[in-house]
């Protein structure tokens, strides 16, 4: 056979670690994906709360496409206006006391660095995490991913450092464990993969308060939370509360790949050349990107109807197999009596696209932030004609 000639079936060579839905899209259009077929599926998932201006946005298509036409990379060797300016723009939009930036790839590498940072400021080597968590499957961050030793997928022989999980609503047991040996507490202000649960703003008071009390720093990791998913740019503005570290990603660049550390400039200080580092991070078409996530969110009052649109949701979705509804904004957690993957199945027989959780019985929402009314009443609708008989 000819070099380059080999053919096979499509995705032969995937190596498949991911339960495909049987959908396959060819293209997006705003909160729409599109079959070949012509079939048209309502998305309320947006890649894992990636598609933070949903499918084709002009604003971010443009400004992807005006960068890549100008340079499509260089590193962080070399100084970059677009990088300066999605740094002001993030900073600026968080409105917290996090105002230093350090542009990372995703989530996991977010969650890597900002722990790292923590025990090499403190020179501490505990990590208190709440149990539920997940922050990502690179070694740190696995770590400190509950269940994660547990349930074997952890895949690395030893952990990094010591980490303790605590219960995720119990005040007096986090306040107690956090001491002089602790470097950080990690947490999400909604715990995404458990089923969109909001941990109490108590826990958040109870975290922040005892680790500035030991010398410890808290570390709010926003990967699902932030870029205005829960109504507010981040958790940490939803609950009046100032990490010292704060980590974003998903929704950052609309559908680039990119993460960013945000940190406050006395732990900046610290830090020299080389003691951070990464070769796409910052590269200047996920800046261009980030910039204008950040600008649309704004300009076309995003925060304002993810709020509106999450109290519609709220208001009218409690049907059918659904009992209760849990979490924030955009990331909602829809307590199913069935198992929550039938009812996924079956609203998708509804061209509508939800996402499971790690709670059975939790149907988890991530829709972009343009969802709007009326795409909530097709979704109330599908609920109610799907009932519980059926399931």
């Amino acid at each position: 056979m000819a070099l380059g000639t080999h053919t096979a079936a499509p995705g032969a060579h995937l190596d498949e670690v991911y339960q495909l839905l049987p959908i396959a899209p060819v293209k997006g259009e705003d909160v729409w994906l599109v079959e070949a077929s012509g079939r048209r599926i309502l998305d309320l998932y947006g890649g894992h709360a990636v598609a933070a201006l949903g499918y084709g946005h002009p604003r971010l298509v443009r400004a992807i496409a005006d960068q890549a036409a100008s340079m499509v990379f260089q590193s962080n060797a070399v100084k970059l206006e677009i990088r300066d300016r999605a740094a002001a723009l993030l900073a600026g939009f968080a409105g917290l006391g996090t105002t230093r930036v350090f542009f990372v790839n995703s989530g996991g590498e977010a969650n890597e660095n900002a722990l790292r940072l923590a025990l090499k400021l403190t020179g501490r080597r505990q990590v208190i995490a709440l149990e539920h968590s997940f922050h990502g499957r690179t070694a740190a961050a696995a770590a400190v991913s509950y269940g994660s030793v547990e349930k074997g997928w952890y895949g690395f022989p030893s952990q990094p450092f010591d980490v303790r999980f605590v219960p995720r609503d119990d005040v007096d047991v986090l306040a107690e464990a956090i001491g002089p040996e602790t470097a950080a507490v990690i947490l999400e202000p909604v715990q995404g993969l458990a089923g969109a649960y909001d941990l109490a703003p108590e826990i958040l008071a109870a975290a922040r308060t005892a680790t500035a009390a030991t010398g410890a720093l808290l570390i709010f990791d926003e990967v699902q939370t932030g870029m205005g998913r829960t109504g507010a740019p981040f958790g940490a503005n939803l609950y009046g509360i100032e990490p010292d570290i704060l980590t974003t990603a998903k929704g950052l660049a609309g559908g680039i790949p990119a993460g960013a550390v945000l940190m406050r400039p006395v732990l900046a200080r610290h830090l020299k050349p080389g003691d951070l580092g990464t070769t796409f991070g910052g590269g200047p078409v996920p800046m261009a990107a980030i910039a204008a996530v950040i600008e649309t969110i704004r300009d076309e009052g995003l925060l304002e109807n993810v709020r509106a649109v999450s109290a519609k949701i709220a208001a009218s979705c409690i049907t059918g197999p659904v009992e209760s509804i849990q979490g924030k904004g955009f990331l909602l957690g829809l307590r199913t009596k069935p198992r929550a993957a039938l009812v996924r199945d079956a609203l998708l027989k509804h061209d509508i696209l939800a996402g499971t959780s790690g709670d059975p019985h939790v149907l988890r929402l991530l829709p972009s932030l343009t969802l709007t009314g009326e795409h909530v009443e097709r979704l109330a609708t599908a609920l109610g004609e799907i009932g519980n008989a059926s399931l």
